[in-house]
């Protein structure tokens, strides 16, 4: 079975992205799915590439208990954007740039705002709807201070056990009713 494969993004891929790439992995391992999904990070540019997850950050998930793997940033590419479940954007100029760089349709509707996962976020869809998608945006830390990494962080964990919810339920429905009869695996997209 194939697994479901999740990416964040962000813009350089050195702060967010893998600060959110090793929670998530954090959490997927800790509710018994990590055999089934797969979490990597990249970023809209390609500025970073090459370079580690900026030192603050990697501190910072430290100190809160987290592992920091080798990591070196990189600009998401077409492919990538092609083979992934769910793109999860740490804001909405990134979700745009996702979208707009989607092949078709469907790949544009696997992008979807890491916050929209927080229960405390506001919604931004639906008859309750109170804000705009950008008021969704995680924090970007670069240009502050510990404090800042420390506030990314926590949006970062306040989404992802929604984050894993959603997904064990692609999961359940890629298990169950998302199977051909000759035993492929029928693409379950939301």
């Amino acid at each position: 079975m194939q697994p479901y494969r999740v990416m964040t993004v962000c813009t350089g891929n050195i702060c967010r992205s893998p600060m959110a790439e090793v929670v998530l992995r954090d959490r997927f391992e800790a509710a018994g799915l990590g055999d089934r999904v797969e979490v990597d990070s990249s970023g809209v540019s390609d500025e970073e590439s090459g370079n580690p997850i900026d030192p603050r950050a990697a501190s910072v998930l430290r100190e809160a208990g987290y592992p920091v793997p080798r990591h070196r940033a990189h600009g998401i590419t077409a492919d990538e954007l092609g083979c992934r479940d769910l793109l999860l954007a740490m804001t909405a100029r990134h979700a745009r740039t996702l979208r707009t760089r989607a092949a078709d349709g469907p790949t544009a509707a696997r992008v979807r705002m890491w916050r929209s996962f927080d229960p405390s976020a506001p919604p931004t869809s639906g008859p309750d709807a109170v804000a705009d998608e950008s008021d969704l945006d995680v924090a970007d830390p670069w240009y502050g201070g510990r404090d800042l990494f420390v506030s990314t962080l926590q949006q970062v964990e306040a989404a992802a056990d929604g984050i894993v919810e959603f997904v064990r339920r692609e999961l359940a429905a890629r298990d169950g009713s998302g199977r051909h009869e000759d035993g492929d695996e029928q693409q379950h997209r939301q």
